[in-house]
């Protein structure tokens, strides 16, 4: 069962998965604090690559299933343009001011 996006816990990691889900790139770098990082399946990426990649050019949206670790963890269905549909793992790492430091993804 899908966790609407607006009732998930973390304030920063809903804001990412709205973001995520209306093509918003300008809203999903201000959710980025300078020198954030990522990691797709256990590698570091180039993040404004993988974003324009994975997310932006190609249509990237993401259904909650599940959070845990106080909203900061998330079991998600991502699907994309390139990939079609996956279940996949989210992890992320915020900052005092709210801001994403890093976020890790992968298979689940």
């Amino acid at each position: 069962m899908t966790i609407q996006t607006a009732k998930l816990s973390d304030p920063a990691v809903r804001a990412f998965v709205t973001a995520v889900n209306s093509h918003d790139r300008e809203g999903f770098m201000a959710l980025l604090a300078p020198g954030a990082t990522m990691a797709d399946d256990g590698s570091d990426r180039d993040l404004a690559d993988w974003i324009d990649q994975e997310i932006f050019s190609s249509h990237g949206h993401m259904d909650v299933d599940n959070e845990s670790k106080g909203g900061r963890s998330l079991i998600a269905t991502y699907r994309n343009d390139t990939w079609g549909e996956m279940r996949t793992r989210w992890s992320f790492t915020v900052d005092d001011d709210g801001r994403i430091t890093r976020f890790e993804t992968g298979q689940a």
